[in-house]
Formats: C-alpha cells, sequence, structure tokens
C-alpha cells in the first residue's frame, strides 16, 4: 500500500515538472518575441496589425458617419447682408420676436453701433450681415434650395459660402407661393449635389440627421435624433413674415438651431428627405421640415425650365373648420370659402382666372378637389398645388346652398 502510494506521488511530480516546464518555455518564448519586438500584442490576440485600425465604428454610428461625409460639401451657408444708415442704432430687433427669427439667431434685424471714427451721426450707410441660413445643391451648375423666409428681405444682398470657404454672391431666382421654398442661383459649374430621398414611406422613430448653419457661424453642425412626428400643420407667424400655414411637415427632435432653417434632414443613407423650417419657442428639440416630396416638382421645374411653375386657380379664400362654421352659420364645417381681401382691390374671383372663366363666385363654398375634402390640415392651395398647369380638376362647390360640380382647367400661375 505504502508503495503504490509513494509512486502515484512521484508520477504526478514527474508529471507536474513536465507540464510547468512546457508552459513555461512557451511563456518565455513569447516574452523574448514581446521584448525584441518581433511579436505584438495585437499577433498574440488576433487583432489587426495595424493599431490606428483595432477600434472601429460600427453599425448606426458609421452610417451617420458616412452619410454626414456625403452630404456635407453640398450644404452651404447663405449670408445676408444689407447696406444700413450709419445713423440707426437699435438695442433690441425693430421687426419684434416671431416664429422664424429664431433662425436667423437673437441679433436678427439689430443695427449696429456706430464703428470708430464714426460719429453715428452723419448719413451715408454701412454694410452689415443682418441674418444667415442654410440650403443644398441641386444641380451641378449651381441652384440651391433653401427656405423663402430666409431670403424674405429684397433689399438685401446674399452670398453662398461653401463647405470649403468659396464664396459666391447668389441671385435669387424663384420663390415658391405655396410653401416655404426658394431656389438661389449661383456662377459655378461640376458642384457636388444633393441625393433626393422618399418621405412617403416615413416612420417614427426613424432615425434622422440635420444639417446646417447653426447660430449663423458654426458652419455643417451635425445633429441626430428621430422623426417625432408626421403629417404635422402648424402656423408660423411674425411681424415681418406675416401668418403661413405649414401642413403635412414632419416633427423632428434633430436639434435644430437658428441658421438651421433651409437646410436638409437626412436619413440615415444620406438622403434628403425634408427641409428644415421651422422651431416651436419655448420648446425642446421640437422642429419641423418640409417633406422632400412636397417639393420635388419645383425641383424638377426649375431643372427643367429655370423657374418655378405653379398651377393657378384664382380665388381668394377663407378655410372653414368649426369656429367658423358656428360664427357665420354655415351649413358645412369644412371647405374653402371664396371670400374678399382686406382691400378694396382683392377681389374674391381673380378676373380672367380659371375660377373666373369656371364661373366661381364670391361666397361660394369649394368643398373637394376630385373627390378630396378641403380642411385646415388639407388646404385648397395644396391640393391645386398637386397637379400642373393645363390639368383639368373637378370642384364640388356649394353654391346658394345646393352642391354643384364645376370643371376648371388650371392656368400657369404669372
Amino acid at each position: 500500500m505504502e508503495n503504490n502510494f509513494k509512486k502515484s506521488f512521484i508520477t504526478v511530480l514527474i508529471t507536474s515538472i513536465i507540464i510547468s516546464s512546457i508552459f513555461g518555455g512557451i511563456m518565455g518564448f513569447w516574452a523574448g518575441g514581446l521584448s525584441s519586438g518581433q511579436l505584438n500584442l495585437g499577433q498574440l490576440l488576433n487583432l489587426p496589425s495595424d493599431g490606428a485600425n483595432i477600434v472601429k465604428v460600427t453599425g448606426e454610428g458609421s452610417a451617420v458617419v458616412a452619410a454626414v461625409d456625403k452630404v456635407s460639401p453640398a450644404v452651404v451657408s447663405i449670408i445676408v447682408a444689407k447696406d444700413l444708415p450709419k445713423i440707426q442704432q437699435f438695442r433690441g430687433s425693430p421687426f419684434g420676436s416671431d416664429f422664424f427669427r429664431q433662425f436667423f439667431g437673437d441679433n436678427f434685424g439689430d443695427f449696429p453701433a456706430p464703428q470708430d471714427g464714426q460719429s453715428g451721426q452723419g448719413g451715408g450707410t454701412i454694410k452689415q450681415e443682418i441674418g444667415g441660413g442654410s440650403g443644398f445643391i441641386i444641380t451641378k451648375d449651381g441652384f440651391i434650395v433653401t427656405n423663402k423666409h430666409v431670403i424674405i428681405d429684397p433689399a438685401a444682398d446674399y452670398t453662398v459660402l461653401m463647405n470649403d470657404e468659396k464664396k459666391y454672391p447668389a441671385k435669387v431666382v424663384a420663390q415658391d407661393p405655396v410653401i416655404d421654398l426658394a431656389v438661389l442661383k449661383i456662377s459655378a459649374q461640376n458642384l457636388p449635389t444633393v441625393e433626393l430621398g422618399d418621405s412617403s414611406s416615413l416612420k417614427a422613430g426613424q432615425s434622422v440627421i440635420a444639417i446646417g448653419n447653426a447660430l449663423g457661424e458654426f458652419r455643417n453642425t451635425v445633429s441626430t435624433g428621430v422623426i417625432s412626428g408626421l403629417a404635422r400643420s402648424v402656423t408660423a407667424s411674425g411681424a415681418r413674415f406675416g401668418s403661413e400655414q405649414l401642413v403635412n411637415v414632419i416633427q423632428t427632435d434633430a436639434s435644430i438651431n437658428p441658421g438651421n432653417s433651409g437646410g436638409p434632414l437626412l436619413n440615415i443613407a444620406g438622403q434628403v428627405i425634408g427641409i428644415n423650417t421651422a422651431i416651436v419657442q419655448g420648446a425642446q428639440n421640437i422642429g419641423f421640415a418640409i417633406p422632400v416630396n412636397e417639393i420635388k416638382s419645383t425641383i424638377d421645374s426649375i431643372k427643367k425650365n429655370g423657374r418655378i411653375i405653379r398651377p393657378w386657380l384664382g380665388v381668394r379664400y377663407v378655410i372653414i373648420n368649426k369656429t367658423v362654421a358656428e360664427a357665420n352659420k354655415l351649413s358645412v364645417d369644412y371647405g374653402a370659402i371664396i371670400a374678399r381681401g382686406q382691400n378694396q382691390t382683392d377681389l374674391a374671383v381673380i378676373p380672367g382666372s380659371p375660377a373666373d372663366k369656371a364661373g366661381l363666385q364670391e361666397n361660394d363654398i369649394i368643398l373637394e378637389i376630385n373627390g378630396q375634402k378641403i380642411t385646415e390640415n388639407n388646404p385648397l392651395a395644396n391640393l391645386v398645388a398637386k397637379f400642373k398647369p393645363g390639368d383639368v380638376i373637378s370642384l364640388k362647390v356649394l353654391h346658394q346652398a345646393k352642391e354643384k360640380t364645376v370643371k376648371v382647367k388650371l392656368e400657369e400661375m404669372k
């Protein structure tokens, strides 16, 4: 029994010595290789030999980077400048607070204090930057899309600042009469352009990227977020811009700052799905963008004709809702009632217009166009804008308490 125990002990001891020797030899070989530089830790752990490639951005992060790299060269900053009288100086904006003003910065409209050597009491003017916005290039020969409210001042000069620091004077070539869209033109060739996506299949929660001239000084600032809602309707208003109904717009929580107006809202593939247009004052991360499908016909018109071609009906109207219907004792709570403007010259039906030729009259209520109801969220102008000049549309009209169908051939808006 004692002999068997001794034999087992000796066997275990010899086995341990052999295994320890082998293991020690391997570790010694590795240690020597590491100290001499013949081996590195990356080889031992089966990692890439180039240390710079060890850490990789994967998944959505890399998609965002790729999208930004793809689009940034075609995103521009728009600088708004104006000759201002030297004598004029305000501590606050003479235009007041408004919905769009956040996009131009807190100093939009402020006149500068006299510079050194200027008394502020003499005549003359001085060129000053009064605002800024964003835009994106849609053609290689220099057509640029932005918001209409960015270039609202006809007396201002506009300069486009490219991502590579080049500057070009810009000319306003078109302003869309229906949506908050304008087109600028610069003299350049072989410019980078954006790719337009499809806004008809967007989903709430979908990742999006906003790029723009944040605060009017941080060019091509990138922010990410999600689509918070679809088909929103909001009223944008202000002392300088009047009031405008934005319908069917995209709501996003991607950070949109003053100066972002007119910049692109992208999907994760780097395609433009909207134009950043407005934010809600006093709220956090509630911004709105015009869906790109709403402007595709306008962009196509610019590319083909060098101008925006819109169909024209030729009526002034007020959208009917429950409040309007109750106040005026109307028999319907939807539609568009043909009405005069505030001035005596603002006729309800424009003489010689398609509406006039079709026999529409003041106080007629247009209920539907081609079977689609006219509502606050689906106003008359937006429905008409879906057609082309020369198209014949069918209107359901309430005339003197009786419904009738009226055929109208649309013409080009001049």
